[in-house]
């Protein structure tokens, strides 16, 4: 299993419109963040978690030409609004899967009524079909066994994934106590941790870290990262445990 990321940057991206901090004017291209989304090759199938709003870029620049299914954490814009750019990838027999829970599929419909709802031939829409999930239920893809597990943003209950070893949590301030167990045994975990001061609905970078002491995978890379992050100089003051994941970061797994 193969996994890319496609996006590791805040809601605003980096550089940030308007900004000429010393991380929007930085030439180091590990600083260069798109929104947060992540490409999942397997044998058995191709999956992305969230369609952010550079997916096209995104998906052009890391080769991506089939998908198989999407994951969707929440919906906020960051997260989602990319969605109509899956359109290239959409067959007319087969719809793809958008997985995500009951909120966030509502928040979909809604946002994207012309799927659903055609008004007139031409242009195209995206061929998909929405698929509800709940955190605590396994569900497969292709054979892919996928566990969603519920976390905090703030006061809104999100989805995490994990895949086999791997597990995926963005956008995160609090995991329940349930959460937990299913996070045992992980050799990679993705994790959302914002910047160094305190936020009300993300990680701090600190309070991340207190996760991963208690969680113990085997290695963690910090994602969903703002332009008070430096790349170089964040990476320096982690443990060897913990890194800055980057844009175009690939990691080889084993497949679940």
């Amino acid at each position: 299993m193969r996994v890319i990321f496609l996006g590791t940057g805040t809601s605003h991206g980096i550089p940030v419109v308007g900004c000429d901090c010393p991380v929007c004017t930085s030439t180091d291209e590990h600083n260069r963040r798109t929104r947060a989304s992540i490409w999942i090759q397997a044998k058995l199938g191709s999956i992305v978690i969230d369609t952010a709003t550079e997916f096209r870029l995104q998906a052009v620049r890391a080769g991506l030409k089939h998908l198989d299914a999407i994951l969707l954490t929440h919906p906020h814009a960051d997260h989602l609004h990319g969605l109509d750019d899956v359109r290239p990838l959409c067959k007319e027999e087969n719809p793809i899967p958008v997985f995500g829970s009951e909120l966030t599929l509502e928040e979909l419909s809604r946002r994207f009524d012309y799927i659903f709802h055609p008004r007139q031939k031409g242009g195209g829409v995206p061929n998909l079909s929405l698929k509800t999930i709940s955190g605590g239920t396994p569900f497969r893809i292709h054979g892919i066994p996928i566990v969603p597990f519920t976390v905090k943003h703030g006061k809104l209950d999100i989805l995490g994934y994990r895949i086999g070893t791997f597990a995926y949590i963005t956008d995160c301030s609090f995991i329940p106590e349930q959460t937990f167990p299913l996070l045992e045994g992980l050799k990679i975990l993705v994790l959302g941790a914002l910047r160094k001061r305190p936020h009300p609905t993300h990680f701090s970078i600190p309070e991340a870290l207190k996760v991963v002491e208690r969680v113990k995978p085997q290695m963690t890379y910090l994602t969903h990262l703002c332009h008070e992050v430096d790349h170089e100089a964040i990476k320096k003051e982690l443990p060897e445990w913990v890194a800055p994941s980057f844009d175009g970061l690939v990691l080889d797994l084993e497949d679940p």
